[in-house]
C-alpha cells in the first residue's frame, strides 16, 4: 500500500487514505481572481474618476497660449490611466488590453473608430513585427545557436561574465542597428544560452536578470546613434525647426555615447545585485558550447542567404542618414522587405506565421493608440505644458531635469518616438525663457525617452523579453524603479558636470 502524507500532520506519514486538498487549492485560485478583479476595478475605477471630473482650466505657456482641455482630451486621459494600470497589473492579456484602448475610443466616441484602429496597423508596428520575423528566421536556421555557443565559448563559465557579454553585445549591435531589430536577434540567443543553464527552461534569477537586462541594455546602447532607434531621427527633426540649427550624426553620438556606456555597465552591476545568479558559474559551459559549435558543421546555405539578407538591410537602413538619395525610403519599408524575401527564398513558410508573438504586436498597436489619441485630443500638449510651466521660475537645472522626468514618464506609457514628438517642441519653446540653452534640453530628453524600464509598453525590447515567461508586467516595474532613479542620477552628473566639461552649452548666456 502506497503511504501518503497529510499537511495536517507535518508531512508525517498516515495510514489511512488523506483526502486531496482541494479546498485549498480553489481559495488560492479564488484569491487570485479576487486579485485580478481588484486591480480590474482600479483600472475602471480611475478611468471613470477622470472621466467625470469637472472642466479643466487650459493650461497657458510664457507667451499666453491657451492650450485647453477638450471632453475628449480628458476621455483620453482617462482611457490612458485605465490601460496603464491593466497593462501594469496583466489584469487580461496585455494584447487584449490594447484591443480594449481602440474599444473605448470607438465606444465614448473620443476618435472616429477608422483612426483609432488605423493605428493598430502603424508602419512604427510592422517595424516591429518585421524585426521579431528577423529573430524566428535566425533561430529556425541555426544561426541563433552559432552565435550562442560562440558567445559562450569567449566569455567563459560564470555567470557574472555571461551577463556582461549578453548585455555589451545587445548594446554594442544597436549602434548599427535599430533597437528592436536587435533585441529580436538577441532574444533567441539568450533563450539558447538559458536552456544550458537550466534545462528544465523553468523561472529564475539568471533568467529575470538576463533577458531584463537584454531590454534595459538595449535602450542604454539605442541612444547613442541615429540607427538605435526612430526617436533621435524625430528629435532632430524638431531641433532643427525649432532653433535652426542642424546636429550631425556624429555630434550627437560625442555626447551620448558616454552616458550609454555608462548606463550599460551600471545596469550589468544592478542586476548582479538585484538578480544575482543561483550558481556563480555553470562548470565546463565553454568547452560544451565549442563542442555543441562543432557539431553545427559548416554554415548551410540558408543561413548565409539569411544574413545577407538582414545585413543588406541594415546597410540600407545606415544609409539613409548619409545618403540623400535615400533618406526617403521609410525604415519600416526596409525591413518588411526582409520578411518578403524569407518566404521567397523558402526560408519561412506559411507556418511559421503561427509563431509570431501576435500578443507583442497588438500590444504595441495599442501603444500606437493611446500615444496618437493623447497627442490629438490635445491632451498631451496640455499635460506638457502644466508641467513645465510649474518649473517656470526655477533655476536651469531643475527645469532641464523636469523636462527629462516628464519625457520618462511619457515614454513607459506610450511609444518613446510619441514621448518626443509630444514633449520636445513645448520644452524647445519654453527653454528659451528658462534663459537654458535648447541643446542641453534636446540631449536630456532623448537619454530618458531611450530608457524606459517601468512598462512593457515603453519599448519593443521590453515587449519581447517578456516573451521569455521570465518574469511578469509587475515584476519588471518593480525592478524599473530603482533603474529609472539610477537613470536619472545619471543624467543629472552629465548635464552640471561632464557635458559643459565637453564643450556642451548649458545656460544661455547674457
Amino acid at each position: 500500500m502506497t503511504r501518503k502524507y497529510s499537511p495536517d500532520r507535518g508531512g508525517q506519514p498516515t495510514s489511512g487514505p488523506v483526502l486531496p486538498r482541494t479546498p485549498t487549492k480553489t481559495s488560492l485560485l479564488a484569491r487570485m481572481d479576487k486579485r485580478n478583479v481588484a486591480y480590474m476595478l482600479l483600472g475602471l475605477g480611475l478611468f471613470t474618476t477622470v472621466l467625470l471630473l469637472p472642466e479643466m482650466s487650459p493650461a497657458l505657456d510664457p507667451d499666453g497660449k491657451e492650450f485647453p482641455l477638450t471632453s475628449q482630451g480628458k476621455a483620453a486621459l482617462a482611457l490612458f490611466c485605465l490601460a496603464a494600470t491593466w497593462w501594469v497589473f496583466e489584469v487580461i492579456p496585455i494584447g487584449v488590453t490594447s484591443i480594449c484602448i481602440g474599444v473605448v475610443q470607438a465606444l465614448f466616441l473620443i476618435r472616429e473608430p477608422r483612426v483609432a484602429f488605423t493605428d493598430f496597423m502603424d508602419p512604427s508596428v510592422w517595424f516591429i513585427f518585421a524585426s521579431l520575423v528577423i529573430g524566428m528566421v535566425f533561430t529556425k536556421t541555426g544561426l541563433t545557436r552559432r552565435m550562442a555557443y560562440k558567445t559562450m565559448s569567449l566569455v567563459g563559465e560564470r555567470t557574472s561574465m555571461i551577463y556582461l557579454g549578453c548585455f555589451t553585445l545587445t548594446s554594442a549591435l544597436t549602434l548599427i542597428m535599430a533597437h528592436t531589430a536587435v533585441a529580436a536577434t538577441i532574444f533567441p540567443l539568450l533563450m539558447t544560452i538559458y536552456t544550458m543553464y537550466d534545462e528544465r527552461g523553468g523561472t529564475s534569477k539568471f533568467g529575470k536578470g538576463l533577458f531584463m537586462g537584454m531590454a534595459f541594455v538595449a535602450g542604454a546602447g539605442s541612444i547613442i546613434t541615429l540607427l538605435g532607434a526612430a526617436r533621435g531621427a524625430v528629435a532632430l527633426g524638431f531641433f532643427k525647426d525649432i532653433t535652426g540649427r542642424d546636429i550631425s550624426f556624429f555630434e550627437l553620438t560625442k555626447y551620448m555615447l558616454p552616458v550609454g556606456v555608462v548606463m550599460t555597465f551600471l545596469l550589468w552591476g544592478y542586476f548582479m545585485i538585484v538578480y544575482k545568479p543561483e550558481k556563480d558559474r555553470i562548470p565546463g559551459l565553454p568547452q560544451k558550447a565549442r563542442e555543441l559549435y562543432s557539431k553545427l558543421g559548416p554554415i548551410t546555405g540558408k543561413e548565409i542567404t539569411a544574413l545577407v539578407i538582414v545585413f543588406s538591410a541594415v546597410i540600407l537602413l545606415g544609409a539613409r542618414s548619409f545618403v540623400p538619395g535615400l533618406d526617403g525610403l521609410h525604415k519600416s519599408a526596409v525591413l518588411l522587405t526582409t520578411t518578403v524575401l524569407f518566404f521567397l527564398f523558402r526560408i519561412l513558410s506559411v507556418d511559421d506565421l503561427e509563431n509570431v508573438p501576435w500578443n507583442i504586436i497588438l500590444l504595441f498597436g495599442g501603444a500606437m493608440s493611446i500615444g496618437f489619441c493623447l497627442w490629438q485630443t490635445g491632451a498631451a500638449n496640455w499635460l506638457a505644458v502644466k508641467w513645465l510651466v510649474m518649473f517656470e521660475g526655477a533655476p536651469g537645472f531643475v527645469f532641464i531635469m523636469a523636462i527629462a522626468l516628464f519625457v520618462l514618464i511619457m515614454t513607459n506609457v506610450i511609444m518613446n518616438v510619441a514621448a518626443i514628438a509630444i514633449s520636445l517642441p513645448v520644452a524647445l519653446v519654453l527653454a528659451g525663457y528658462m534663459g537654458v540653452a535648447a541643446d542641453v534640453v534636446l540631449y536630456s530628453a532623448l537619454v530618458t525617452a531611450g530608457m524606459p524600464f517601468l512598462l512593457l509598453v515603453g519599448a519593443a525590447p521590453n515587449a519581447i523579453a517578456y516573451e521569455s515567461r521570465q518574469f511578469t508586467s509587475g515584476e519588471f516595474f518593480k525592478v524599473g524603479i530603482p533603474a529609472s532613479i539610477m537613470l536619472m542620477i545619471v543624467l543629472a552628473v552629465f548635464v552640471a558636470f561632464i557635458w559643459p566639461l565637453m564643450g556642451m552649452p548649458v545656460l544661455l548666456e547674457g
